[in-house]
């Protein structure tokens, strides 16, 4: 069983103040499961965007939320928020939180695909 969304997400700020990152909500979505995405800005002009996993690579008996890199035309904010907004399209429940590292950290469980 995961973790609702708004408590992930929760934590997941608090996770990024206290590693020093600078971390926003940009959209709140459902609270029970909504899809959680993170745009990591590297503060250089280029930015990584991250989604959930598919679910095939998804272990539901540890309720831990798996993320990949979502691939970009050109690694921009300008890219990333199309991206974001076809996304919106699909599920408006979604939930975007902005994250400013100079490393790039995400601080995420990545798939492993």
């Amino acid at each position: 069983m995961r973790l609702k969304s708004g408590i992930w997400v929760a934590a997941y700020l608090r996770r990024c103040a206290i590693e020093g990152a600078f971390a926003v909500l940009r959209q709140r979505g459902a609270e029970d499961a909504g899809a959680i995405f993170v745009q990591i800005d590297k503060l250089d002009g280029t930015v990584a965007l991250f989604g959930p996993a598919p679910q095939s690579l998804a272990d539901e008996d540890t309720g831990v939320r798996l993320f990949t890199l979502i691939p970009l035309r050109e690694p921009t904010a300008a890219a990333a928020n199309i991206r974001l907004q076809r996304e919106r399209e699909f599920d408006s429940d979604l939930w975007i939180v902005d994250v400013e590292d100079r490393e790039g950290r995400h601080f995420l469980d990545l798939a492993k695909e």
